[in-house]
C-alpha cells in the first residue's frame, strides 16, 4: 500500500458570506465587502457640505467663536479651519488622512478628501473615504465693516512737508509699497502739502510713525481726544492724532548752512546742494566736493531752508569746461565725494544767446558736463535772496550761478523708458496741474542716482521692448537687471502658464468617484476614539 506525501503548500481557507452565499476570506464579520457596504455607513452622521464664512476685502476666514484668521488656499491652517467645523461628528470616529481636492480658485468651493475607520459589527475595522465640500460664503468681517463706513477711525497720521516739490513724497510711497507698510490702513488721503492716514487702531499708527523716524528726517508731535468714557467699567476712547513733518528740503535744493553748522560739518562752504533725501539729507559743496549728512535732529536744531524753488531753474550751455586736478583742502576738512569731479566752468543762459554775457561757477558734475552740453542751474546773481543766512555772507562767498544737474530730452527719455513703478491708493483732491511734472522729475532722479534707485521696485514694462542702458544722448537708463518682473494671474511663480481647467476636472473626477470600503481584521482595542 502506498501513501501520498502530504502537500506542503496550504491554501487559505474560504467561507460563504452569510447574506449572499459569495466565497470570502474569513473576517470577524464574515460578511462581503459589497454586503457590509450596503449595510453600514461609518460616514452617517458626518455632513458632506458645510459653509464657511470668507471676507473678500481682507482676505481672512472666520474662525469660531468671533476671531478672523488668514490662511493661504490648501494650507495646514485652512485644513485645520476645515476640520474644526466638523469636529463633533469626526469625534465618534478614527481620522486617519485628510487632504484637499484641488478646486478652481474662483469657484467659491473647497474639498478636503477624509480618510476615517471605525469598528461595526463583531470587532471588524471598516475604512472608508469620502469628500466633505465646504461652500466658501462671502461675509465682510468687522474690521471691513469699520473700513467701509469710511468715518470709523481710532488714529490718523498727518504726514506734512512745507515745500513746493514733491519728490520726497514720491521716494516715501515707495518705501511704503516695497515693506508692505499700507496694508493696515483703513484709507490713504492725499491733500495739497502732504497725506493723511487713517487706522482702526493706536498701534498701526505708532507703527507707521516708527517707520517714517527710520526713513525720511522728521519729527512728530501725538495728541488724543476723548470721544466717550464709561465710568462703570473705567474704560475710555481715544482719538489719536500724529502730525509728522518732513525737513522742507528736496534733492536737488540749494541751501545755505548756518556759520556754527557749517563749521560743525568739516568748516564746509555755507553754499551747498542737496543731492539726495533718504533717512538723512545729503549735501555737497559744489566748489570742494565736500560731503555731509544732516539728519534730522542736527537740522531742527540748526534749521535753514531752500534758496530757490525748482520752477527757478534755468537752463545753461557751456561754453567751457575744466577739469580741477588739485583740490586743496582747509584744516579740518570733511570727505571727499568719489562719485563727482569738480570743474570750472563758463556758461551762458540758452535765453541770453544774443548777448555775450558769460557766467563762471564751479561744479560738482565736471564727469558729465562737455562744451555744448545743457545744464539746468540757479542763477544766483539775478536772483532776489530773502535768507538771514545769506545776507550775512559777504558777496565774494556767495556765486553766481550753482549748477544742479545735466539736462537731457524728456520727450525721448519717457518714450524709452522701459520701466514703471506701482502707486499707493489714496483718496485725491485740489489736483495741482505741475504735479505730473514733478512726478516725471523723480523718475529722471532714479535714472541717475543709484543710491535711491535700490530703495525702490521698479517693475519691467512689457509693453515696451528693451533697449541699451543708454540711449545716443548719454541720458542715463536703469539697467533691466535692477528691474523685476511683474506676475501676472495667469502664470505661476515659477512663470509656467496655470494648469488648465480641463486637466483640473479629470484629477478631481478621479479623487471624488465614491467612498472605498476595506475590511480590515485587528484587535478592536488598539483603536483610538
Amino acid at each position: 500500500m502506498e501513501y501520498m506525501a502530504e502537500s506542503t503548500d496550504r491554501s487559505p481557507g474560504h467561507i460563504l458570506c452569510c447574506e449572499c452565499g459569495v466565497p470570502i476570506s474569513p473576517n470577524p464579520a464574515n460578511i462581503c465587502v459589497a454586503c457590509l457596504r450596503s449595510k453600514v455607513d461609518i460616514s452617517q452622521g458626518i455632513p458632506k457640505q458645510v459653509s464657511i464664512s470668507f471676507c473678500k476685502q481682507c482676505q481672512r476666514y472666520f474662525q469660531p467663536p468671533g476671531t478672523w484668521i488668514q490662511c493661504a488656499l490648501e494650507s495646514r491652517e485652512l485644513l485645520a479651519l476645515c476640520l474644526k467645523k466638523i469636529k463633533a461628528p469626526l469625534s465618534k470616529v478614527r481620522l486617519v488622512d485628510a487632504g484637499f481636492v484641488w478646486t478652481e480658485p474662483h469657484s467659491k468651493r473647497l474639498k478636503v478628501k477624509l480618510t476615517i475607520q471605525k469598528e461595526v459589527m463583531n470587532g471588524a475595522i471598516l475604512q472608508q473615504v469620502f469628500v466633505v465640500d465646504y461652500v466658501v460664503q462671502s461675509q465682510m468681517c468687522g474690521d471691513c465693516h469699520r473700513v467701509e463706513a469710511k468715518d470709523f477711525w481710532k488714529a490718523v497720521i498727518q504726514v506734512r512737508q512745507k515745500t513746493l516739490h514733491k519728490k520726497t513724497f514720491y521716494y516715501l510711497e515707495q518705501l511704503i509699497l516695497k515693506y508692505g507698510m499700507h496694508q493696515n490702513t483703513l484709507r490713504i488721503k492725499e491733500i495739497h502739502d502732504g497725506l493723511d492716514f487713517y487706522y482702526s487702531s493706536k498701534q498701526h499708527a505708532q507703527k507707521m510713525v516708527e517707520f517714517l523716524q527710520c526713513t525720511v528726517p522728521c519729527r512728530y508731535k501725538a495728541s488724543q481726544r476723548l470721544i466717550s468714557q464709561d465710568i462703570h467699567s473705567n474704560t475710555y476712547n481715544y482719538k489719536s492724532t500724529f502730525s509728522v513733518e518732513i525737513v522742507p528740503i528736496c534733492k536737488d535744493n540749494v541751501v545755505c548752512l548756518s556759520p556754527k553748522l557749517a563749521q560743525s560739518l568739516g568748516n564746509m562752504n555755507q553754499i551747498c546742494v542737496c543731492i539726495r533725501v533718504t533717512s538723512a539729507i545729503h549735501l555737497i559743496d559744489p566748489n570742494t566736493l565736500q560731503v555731509a549728512d544732516i539728519d534730522g535732529s542736527t537740522f531742527w536744531s540748526h534749521p535753514f531752508n531752500s534758496l530757490c524753488h525748482p520752477k527757478q531753474l534755468e537752463e545753461f550751455i557751456v561754453m567751457e569746461c575744466s577739469i580741477v586736478r588739485d583740490i586743496k583742502r582747509a584744516a579740518g576738512a570733511g570727505m571727499i565725494s568719489k562719485k563727482h569731479t569738480l570743474g570750472e566752468v563758463w556758461v551762458q543762459k540758452t535765453s541770453e544767446m544774443n548777448t555775450d554775457k558769460q557766467y563762471f561757477c564751479r561744479t560738482h558734475l565736471g564727469h558729465l558736463l562737455n562744451p555744448g552740453d545743457l545744464v539746468l542751474g540757479f542763477d544766483l546773481a539775478n536772483c532776489n535772496l530773502n535768507d538771514e543766512h545769506v545776507n550775512k555772507m559777504n558777496s565774494d562767498r556767495v556765486p553766481d550761478v550753482v549748477l544742479i544737474k545735466k539736462s537731457y530730452d524728456r520727450t525721448k527719455r519717457q518714450r524709452c523708458r522701459n520701466w514703471k513703478l506701482k502707486e499707493l491708493a489714496r483718496e485725491r483732491e485740489n489736483m495741482d496741474t505741475d504735479d505730473e511734472r514733478q512726478y516725471q522729475d523723480f523718475l529722471e532722479d532714479l535714472e541717475e542716482d543709484e543710491a535711491i534707485r535700490k530703495n525702490v521696485n521698479i517693475y519691467r514694462d512689457s509693453a515696451i521692448p528693451v533697449e541699451s542702458d543708454t540711449d545716443d544722448e548719454g541720458a542715463p537708463r536703469i539697467s533691466l537687471a535692477e528691474m523685476l518682473e511683474d506676475l501676472h494671474i495667469s502664470q505661476d511663480a515659477t512663470g509656467e502658464e496655470a494648469k488648465s481647467a480641463p486637466e483640473a476636472a479629470d484629477l478631481e473626477s478621479e479623487v471624488t468617484e465614491g467612498p472605498s470600503v476595506v475590511v480590515h481584521a485587528c484587535n478592536p482595542s488598539t483603536l483610538g476614539g
